[in-house]
């Protein structure tokens, strides 16, 4: 199976082209950091080149920009070309299946935030709507702390 999932920083503005069939794509680097520190006590991180086609190189070239946090999986792609001095040229990179968006309210992108899809009726006074609790701590604060299990807490 060959499948990628990764969350990470986009490097730049995705680069939109279209294609001599009419179709677009979006081509960018994705910072992914790594989950143990290094000697000076700070994550190394990869970057990773992406390639999506068609529907969702449109959605990212809309939704995302240089430094948003994106959500994707897709699956890994060798392949070769011959550069202009002859060379034989390898690229490997993710082909960008689906993509979400990650990320709180302070988050730069440009993304619908959340209230966006509250559906409240237009009928019910302001004072009478439900006050809706979006948490704004960091989800991930406590990521590289230890977790401590028992037997009694896994399924199996």
């Amino acid at each position: 199976m060959n499948k990628i999932i990764l969350v990470g920083r986009l490097t730049k503005d995705p680069e939109v082209r279209t294609t001599s069939a009419g179709f677009n794509t979006v081509n960018f680097t994705v910072a992914v950091n790594r989950n143990f520190k290094n000697k000076e006590g700070n994550y190394d991180a990869d970057f990773l080149p992406c390639v999506a086609f068609r529907q969702t190189a449109d959605f990212i070239s809309k939704f995302f920009k240089k430094g948003n946090m994106i959500c994707l999986d897709g699956r890994v792609q060798t392949r070769n070309y011959d550069a202009q001095d002859g060379s034989k040229r390898y690229v490997t990179e993710v082909v960008v299946e689906n993509v979400e968006f990650v990320g709180g309210k302070n988050d730069s992108s440009s993304a619908p935030s959340n209230n966006d899809y509250v559906d409240t009726p237009s009928e019910a006074p302001i004072d009478e709507m439900p006050e809706y609790d979006i948490p704004t701590s960091d989800p991930y604060e406590n990521y590289d702390k230890e977790v401590s299990l028992s037997d009694n807490d896994l399924p199996f």
